[in-house]
């Protein structure tokens, strides 16, 4: 089977979603992942589906693991990354290998291996406390933590391959991406999985700060869409573009839909704000709609509603 797209980071959770439906599409698809973060579970499709797909398991900082995983392919979706600002405020040189030199790693070993093109996610993280809303690719970037910074050296390596080689590279800007197979357990999950499953339990969600802050959250297909539209876009090489919503909301409205739709109480436990945290976050997604052709189909609501079914699944299933 020669796979035409690689995805790295593919057991993930946004991976793991782009790689359903590359299959789904019909098409061979191969995964690098290391498993540090992904889970082997998010990669467990239908028989007709596993027939078109290639694991391998090993690390984006391995050139060796690197130039396997490019080898025959047409587009390489580099979602790898270790996530979360908290995280990389304790460990900022793990999230620095990792995130920038892994990164240059798959870069680099794609061109080499003729790859057509190279799509690579980035974090709104990189506009930082930037108080203009909405924020706009042409803003100036001011990232708050080692793992906003991780990223803009990505983004940068992307644009010198294209400007350098002419190798075709596009960065994605995700704004609060969220949905199915988002891990709730983990002490950096993010808040939406978080939310629904303290509610889920009957308990009281923590909340950082006063609730205030707010984000432009995205489900998770609409993410999807922009990846596939990034892949084949002819203005897109070079580029770099918002993906979310173009609005947003506070965690205080957040956690009051999530009761609305769960039919509970929905009550915070409010803590100290965490460092490195911004306080608000909204996308201008004209650039994305104009060269990209994105249009982000799922609002807020019917993807929060879609995420909490997955989640009462798991719970049904004793998961």
């Amino acid at each position: 089977m020669q796979a035409r797209y690689l995805v790295t980071g593919g057991a993930g959770f946004i991976g793991s979603n782009l790689v359903e439906r590359l299959l789904a599409d019909g098409h061979p698809v191969r995964v690098l992942d290391d498993f540090s973060t992904g889970r082997r579970v998010n990669l467990e499709f239908g028989a007709e589906q596993a027939g078109r797909l290639e694991v391998l398991e090993g690390d984006v900082r391995d050139p060796a693991a690197c130039r396997q995983a490019v080898r025959g392919v047409e587009v390489v979706f580099h979602q790898a990354a270790l996530p979360s600002v908290q995280r990389s405020v304790e460990d900022p040189v793990s999230t620095h290998e990792v995130n920038a030199t892994g990164s240059l790693r798959v870069l680099a070993a794609a061109r080499e291996a003729g790859a057509r093109r190279f799509v690579y996610a980035s974090s709104s993280s990189v506009y930082g406390d930037l108080p203009e809303l909405p924020k706009l690719e042409a803003h100036p970037a001011r990232p708050m933590s080692p793992y906003a910074v991780s990223k803009l050296a990505g983004e940068q390596y992307a644009r010198v391959f294209f400007k350098l080689y002419g190798f075709e590279t596009v960065a994605l800007r995700y704004f609060n991406v969220f949905g199915p197979r988002q891990d709730p357990d983990s002490h950096y999950s993010a808040v939406i999985p978080r939310f629904i499953r303290k509610l889920l339990a009957g308990e009281a969600p923590e909340v950082y700060g006063d609730g205030e802050q707010s984000r432009d959250f995205t489900y998770v297909a609409n993410v999807v869409e922009a990846n596939l539209k990034a892949a084949t876009a002819p203005a897109a090489a070079g580029g770099v573009f918002n993906v979310a919503l173009g609005g947003r909301v506070s965690l205080n409205q957040l956690l009051e839909m999530l009761g609305r739709i769960l039919e509970v109480p929905a009550r915070a436990s409010y803590r100290e704000p965490r460092t490195g945290d911004i306080k608000h976050s909204q996308a201008g997604i004209e650039q994305a709609r104009q060269v990209l052709g994105y249009r982000g189909d799922v609002p807020l609501e019917e993807g929060l509603r879609r995420t909490v079914e997955h989640f009462r699944s798991l719970s049904r299933a004793g998961s």
